[in-house]
């Protein structure tokens, strides 16, 4: 007698069936890749806490995107790391800055790539927090909208295909909307940081975009780690001031605020497997208690089964790898 509990077994017994009746899958369009762009020239210094990441200057940067449009990456996000910081992030608005100048670079080497720019100050500022500071030493958030602003045009005018403010300041969609619209980039999206945690995963990051604050911490305007029906609140404010695309940050810690934002809205939902997820995968892999590759797949299968249509990822050029197997 056949009973009905051990049906789904039968649909497990070999690869092929698994494979035919697989409920989500993993597509090398789905991933993001974030480079990390060094003002300078030979530079391909390798972050301690981030295996296989670098810091690159743009040469060689545009030798790495060759490598990612070979593996079919769609797209690529920059971050910039200037020659000299000042307390305005004057870098970032500049059109000879490391951003614009990877840009041109890149568009002119690989022109069928996808460059997205990171738009915010904390790569580009002494102090490290993602504004424009008042004499109390808090973020302006008004003050700060401008320049914002201002840098995102200059990347639309050095060739980015897309925008994504990373910031968190109330009202910066719209604000980077209307200046964009104003210089003729009515074309160019945004995909909005929509829901950034204030989470304890960034660490690696800030010793790649060499971006940890000086003092204090940027709580008062990331959100609480504890709060997901804020989320959703985040999310449709961006979306009514002209986001395109929204993104959750972290992923993995916050598959629920994915599936939330993903189930509430019908906008394309991005998702950052960011570099604290990555490097504890690596460093699990290099002490030999996890099976690296394997656990950097279901991490990300996980992110796209919670509902994000795109995933930026550390990981992307080994996916992709995988992914052709």
């Amino acid at each position: 007698m056949t009973y009905p509990e051990h049906r789904p077994r039968r649909l497990r017994r070999n690869e092929g069936i698994r494979r035919m009746v697989r409920e989500t899958k993993l597509s090398v369009d789905d991933l993001i890749y974030p480079l990390f762009a060094a003002a300078g020239r030979k530079i391909r210094k390798e972050i301690p806490s981030m295996p296989g990441v670098f810091q690159m200057s743009v040469e060689n940067l545009v030798k790495e995107v060759r490598v990612v449009q070979a593996l079919r990456i769609p797209a690529v996000l920059l971050f910039g790391i200037p020659a000299k910081k000042d307390a305005v992030g004057s870098d970032a608005c500049s059109d000879d800055g490391i951003i614009q100048t990877a840009v041109r670079a890149i568009k002119d080497a690989v022109p069928d790539i996808q460059v997205i720019t990171d738009v915010c100050f904390c790569e580009y500022t002494d102090h490290g927090h993602c504004g424009i500071l008042t004499r109390e030493g808090e973020v302006d958030n008004d003050a700060t909208l401008d320049v914002l602003a201002r840098s995102a045009v200059t990347h639309a005018r050095a060739g980015a295909d897309m925008v994504a403010p990373s910031d968190m300041m109330d009202g910066r969609v719209a604000a980077i909307r209307a200046a964009l619209d104003e210089e003729g980039y009515q074309g160019i999206p945004i995909m909005s940081y929509a829901a950034k945690y204030a989470s304890g995963f960034y660490g690696p990051f800030r010793d790649a975009a060499e971006s940890t604050p000086q003092f204090g911490d940027r709580r008062s305007y990331q959100m609480d780690p504890p709060n997901a029906r804020e989320a959703i609140r985040e999310v449709a404010l961006d979306i009514q001031e002209g986001a395109d695309i929204v993104m959750v940050k972290p992923a993995l810690a916050y598959l629920d605020v994915i599936c939330r934002v993903r189930d509430a809205f019908d906008l394309p939902v991005a998702a950052y497997n960011v570099s604290g997820e990555y490097s504890i995968v690596k460093a699990g892999e290099k002490l030999g208690w996890v099976d690296g590759g394997r656990l950097m797949m279901e991490i990300l299968v996980s992110i796209k089964r919670a509902g994000a249509d795109l995933i930026l990822t550390y990981a992307a050029k080994e996916a992709a790898k995988a992914l052709e197997e």
